[in-house]
């Protein structure tokens, strides 16, 4: 049986992550560049210090790899994916203009790179541990229905939105990014992400109510 996400980064169970630009590893390099901000390690790489790329891939790759696993809900695909976001983000580095942020930008290539993966029929199936879900407390709708809804129903029902809906919904109460971020993400306006987001809940309830239980 598949592991949770939690014990995947907890050690216990670790990806075979395989995008490293550097043959020479070199610690107090490496060391240096950890101190540097996202803005710092880019430059860095377009001035021929490819060793940052490994802390860039080192400081993002948890919340990208979680991005990929909402998507196709298996840790396998997602450790493909995430690997993939990361080979395209060095391949396109120099083309990063920095308007957004570094993370931001990552996230923009793990959505339409998990929207290419995944199909109507691709149905999450490995459990995500309940420290990965939406916190609990506060009367928000999406979190009050996520919390009383941890289950193989919800995350079927959510491959079953169309695709603004699905990545506003996952950005937003997965990744509980603001709407200004998400309109950054997938290149709306704030107020479209915001009526994605009431679309995505009224038909993820609707998808529930209409399913046996």
């Amino acid at each position: 049986m598949m592991e949770g996400i939690d014990q995947v980064w907890a050690g216990r169970i670790r990806p075979q992550w395989t995008v490293k630009v550097t043959s020479d590893d070199r610690p107090d390099r490496q060391a240096s560049l950890a101190g540097l901000d996202d803005r710092g390690l880019v430059a860095a790489c377009r001035a021929g210090h490819h060793e940052a790329f490994d802390v860039i891939v080192e400081r993002h790759r948890r919340a990208v790899y979680r991005l990929c696993y909402r998507f196709v809900g298996n840790h396998e695909d997602a450790s493909d994916l995430t690997q993939d976001v990361f080979l395209r983000a060095y391949r396109a580095l120099r083309r990063f203009k920095g308007d957004s942020s570094l993370g931001t930008w990552l996230y923009r290539i793990g959505v339409n790179v998990s929207l290419n993966r995944v199909s109507a029929r691709t149905l999450p199936g490995e459990p995500i541990e309940v420290r990965d879900q939406v916190p609990d407390g506060g009367d928000d709708p999406a979190t009050a229905l996520l919390r009383s809804e941890r289950s193989a129903r919800v995350r079927a029902a959510i491959t079953r939105l169309p695709r603004k809906q699905r990545v506003t919904l996952i950005l937003r109460v997965y990744h509980e990014l603001p709407h200004q971020e998400i309109a950054e993400i997938v290149g709306g306006s704030v107020g479209a992400v915001k009526a994605n987001f009431f679309h995505a809940l009224k038909n993820l309830r609707k998808l529930l109510a209409d399913e046996p239980t």
